[in-house]
């Protein structure tokens, strides 16, 4: 099975669509910003192979003297974000290549990770949908804590991962099996269905679903922005 390299986008925000027959489709709408090949990986020089992809642009003084080394040998304007994608030998790309939102087919689902919203310190009843204590009945200043954490002398301990209060959101969250509604491949739109991960503004990595097929209408070994479907 071939594994193609996934995409680096920006999440714009949420809207919807109307399909033929009137209904709603609530979208989230990710764009690509030059999304273009800034390394290549080969399982012979680095031990696997993998594409390294790198969008936007960033000002030259806020790049190290080593990235821009690195930028200089790809002959490419420095990259504000940069991630790697695990690939098949068959799906490498050239140095350089810019891809395009037609690397994904409508219809296709994808699986979309990124930093989830940070909300600080959040208590039990939001950040893990605990009931609460009793609003009467001798519970006072206490309706919004956890109650009990633990047992008796044996164990005589709380358990790991038991859901208190804590450090709610900001991290890694990949939601599966999202399907693509439509491509808009001169803007560089994707339109997913249902929400994605992420604040407005923050980057996604999206890539062929790992538990669906991939269809054959999907080019291989990606959707260039110089032909818009298949590479060379």
């Amino acid at each position: 099975m071939t594994k193609r390299t996934g995409l680096l986008a920006t999440k714009l925000g949420m809207t919807r669509i109307f399909d033929d027959a009137g209904k709603h489709i609530p979208v989230t709408v990710l764009q690509l910003d030059a999304c273009q090949v800034v390394g290549v990986r080969t399982k012979d020089v680095d031990g696997y192979v993998a594409v390294q992809l790198g969008v936007g642009k960033a000002k030259v003084k806020n790049v190290s003297q080593a990235m821009r080394g690195h930028f200089a040998k790809a002959k490419l304007e420095p990259k504000k974000k940069l991630v790697e994608f695990r690939v098949s030998d068959n799906a490498l790309l050239e140095v350089g290549s810019e891809l395009s939102a037609s690397h994904f087919v409508p219809g296709q689902y994808v699986d979309v990770s990124s930093t989830s919203i940070g909300k600080g310190f959040a208590g039990v009843m939001k950040r893990h949908n605990f009931g609460g204590l009793r609003a009467t009945h001798g519970v006072s200043v206490s309706h919004r804590s956890h109650g009990s954490t633990g047992q008796r002398q044996d164990p005589g301990r709380v358990f790991k991962n038991k859901k208190m209060a804590g450090h709610m959101g900001d991290r890694r969250v990949t939601t599966l099996n999202l399907k693509v509604v439509a491509i808009d491949a001169e803007q560089n739109l994707i339109l997913v269905k249902g929400a994605v991960p992420g604040a407005e503004g923050a980057y996604v990595q999206i890539r062929d679903a790992i538990k669906c097929a991939v269809p054959k209408e999907a080019p291989l070994p990606a959707g260039l922005k110089a032909t818009g479907n298949q590479a060379a």
